[in-house]
């Protein structure tokens, strides 16, 4: 089962994605960030102090499906934080190939992402950018539109999809309300 949390900045996606982790559930935490400086760093410190110890925790800055074929197969719940930062990732790594390129590699990347989510139990966090100013350069284009790419592609392959706004979850897929079970 693939759920999608997707949300502003600061929106409570997290912290939301976590709440679907029961208490005592066995979770494999895959972490996508490089804390490559400072401010990075303490972002990384403050989401490690506010998970459970007894999480497994996969560092894979450059793959989230590698990451969820690894984790352990007693798992319960894989939750991949998040997929902008993923996604940035990817870009820096692929930032002299052509757009098309870098395109091809985020999609196909969802696409194992979902084919690996059929048979476990996968919570994706994502950054809706599309819904602000139109950035001033290339790169910021060319970024947000592959983030709105990435999120629809996700968005398609998965069961459940949730927007969260002002830290209030909000279902959007499927329109009925059932059982989050």
């Amino acid at each position: 089962m693939l759920t999608l949390i997707i949300g502003g900045a600061r929106s409570g996606k997290s912290r939301f994605a976590q709440s679907l982790c029961p208490p005592g559930a066995r979770v494999a935490f895959v972490a996508t960030a490089r804390p490559d400086d400072d401010e990075m760093r303490a972002r990384v410190e403050r989401h490690r102090v506010g998970r459970p110890a007894s999480w497994t925790t996969i560092e894979e800055p450059p793959s989230p499906a590698d990451a969820i074929l690894r984790a352990p197969s007693e798992a319960d719940f894989i939750l991949v934080d998040c997929l902008t930062v993923w996604l940035g990732n990817l870009c820096w790594e692929y930032r002299d190939r052509p757009a098309t390129e870098i395109e091809s590699a985020a999609l196909a990347e969802i696409d194992r992402i979902a084919a690996a989510a059929t048979t476990r139990r996968v919570i994706l966090v994502s950054n809706e950018v599309g819904a602000g100013i139109v950035p001033e350069n290339p790169v910021g284009r060319l970024f947000r539109d592959l983030q709105g790419l990435v999120n629809q592609r996700a968005a398609v392959a998965a069961d459940r999809v949730f927007h969260t706004v002002a830290g209030i979850p909000l279902r959007i897929k499927p329109a009925q309300m059932e059982d989050l079970e």
